[in-house]
């Protein structure tokens, strides 16, 4: 294993510096070795998600997980950047289980360190081996796992949940999705310290946006492959194609409208459609129970 580095960071108080103990268990980490593909901007979407989440504004400790970032530091050192306006004390560990990808991400942050990027030089950020076991110090507030189980079988999902899950400090959140390559279309689910989960969003890019369906190809991996007659997200998928093609006529006066009256006719017809505050940015949130296998 790389030495992780210890300089640079900010003193958090009572709290520890964040790299202490990161590395010490010896074990090996638990997961599979991603593809790694990222991108500058690619987490946008869940990224202010979780900056408006009560998990992250209300918990004493805001210690956020990273896990799975890829073959580059950026996801991470962005996260910490957007979180950073909602809870300037925001702590983020970035965790791989490929000590290749560890140590290109600490070589990234000393760039950051040195001053030369767009990134707060004394941002609270680190990078460790890891996997689902999460390995960190603390219990965290919030541990982002964004297309990390796509590879995995659908059969896999709820013992990973539930690994992640058991690590979290109480009130915490898991965020568990699969995005595209631009981040254009994402989707996730929020899970609580019991494994159990709570919440599906949808968030796409409204500008262009031709059909709403194209969320069907990078649903989380719990429901990937539910997306079929008889199941209840392939319901919500066709009501909701069907109620953006309703609102067509709103299309002259932006994708905005359109989409917010899509989801309020899907809200009347009773599909429970929650945080309307964000339909505007192209999200739409239900209950798992709206979505969860039958």
């Amino acid at each position: 294993m790389a030495p992780m580095i210890a300089s640079g960071l900010p003193s958090p108080g009572r709290r520890g510096a964040c790299h202490h103990g990161l590395m010490g268990s010896g074990r090996a980490p638990v997961g599979q070795i991603t593809r790694g593909t990222t991108g500058t901007n690619r987490l946008r979407r869940v990224d202010r998600w979780i900056a408006r989440h009560p998990a992250l504004r209300r918990t004493t400790d805001p210690l956020v997980v990273d896990l799975g970032f890829g073959a580059s530091a950026v996801t991470a050192l962005e996260l910490s950047a957007r979180l950073h306006r909602t809870r300037p004390d925001v702590e983020v560990i970035g965790l791989e289980i490929d000590p290749a990808r560890v140590l290109r991400a600490r070589e990234q942050l000393s760039a950051v360190r040195a001053g030369g990027t767009r990134f707060a030089p004394d941002a609270r950020v680190d990078f460790a081996l890891g996997g689902f076991e999460v390995p960190v110090p603390r219990r965290p507030s919030v541990i982002r796992a964004m297309n990390v189980l796509r590879q995995y079988d659908e059969a896999d999902v709820g013992a990973a949940w539930q690994r992640m899950a058991a690590r979290l400090q109480p009130g915490g959140l898991l965020v568990e999705g699969t995005c595209d390559e631009l981040g254009r279309v994402c989707t996730w689910v929020g899970i609580h310290r019991d494994g159990q989960p709570q919440t599906l969003t949808v968030s796409l890019r409204l500008t262009g946006l031709e059909s709403p369906a194209i969320a069907a190809e990078r649903l989380p991996k719990a429901l990937i492959h539910r997306n079929v007659p008889g199941e209840r997200i392939h319901d919500l998928l066709v009501e909701l194609e069907r109620e953006w093609e309703r609102a067509a006529g709103l299309a002259p006066f932006g994708p905005v409208q359109r989409w917010e009256a899509a989801l309020g006719a899907l809200r009347d017809r009773g599909v429970p459609v929650q945080a309307r505050g964000r339909w505007r940015l192209g999200e739409l949130t239900v209950p798992w129970q709206a979505v969860a296998p039958r």
